[in-house]
């Protein structure tokens, strides 16, 4: 992915505002909004660090818990037929079908699957 910053295990997705002339970033993929912004990528990563952290201290505070990124289960639909490719693409590979796709979803976003 490009133009994202990544800070304990939480991804920002950065754009530039013509506008305001900042960088402006937003952390990708959960519901709560933490949102940063600066004026270099210096000052920028630093605010993603602190926005991040403060995010997690307020939710130790309020007792409550941090949303993940990801909860790592997938509910696909697709066509038989690709359904039926993929396991015969998995087996080929010596692979059971749900390491085949991590595989695949992984090379996809550009991320190393876990062993």
């Amino acid at each position: 992915m490009t133009n994202a910053l990544k800070y304990q295990g939480y991804t920002a997705r950065i754009e530039f505002d013509a506008e305001d002339e900042v960088f402006v970033g937003r952390v990708l993929g959960i519901a709560d909004r933490i949102s940063f912004h600066g004026e270099s990528v210096a000052e920028l990563t630093e605010a993603f660090h602190v926005a991040v952290d403060h995010y997690l201290e307020d939710c130790r505070v309020t007792g409550r818990e941090p949303l993940k990124p990801a909860s790592g289960r997938v509910m696909l639909r697709i066509p038989p037929e690709v359904h039926a490719a993929a396991n015969v693409a998995a087996q080929a590979s010596g692979k059971s079908l749900n390491q085949w796709a991590t595989d695949a979803i992984a090379q996809a976003a550009g991320e190393t699957a876990p062993p």
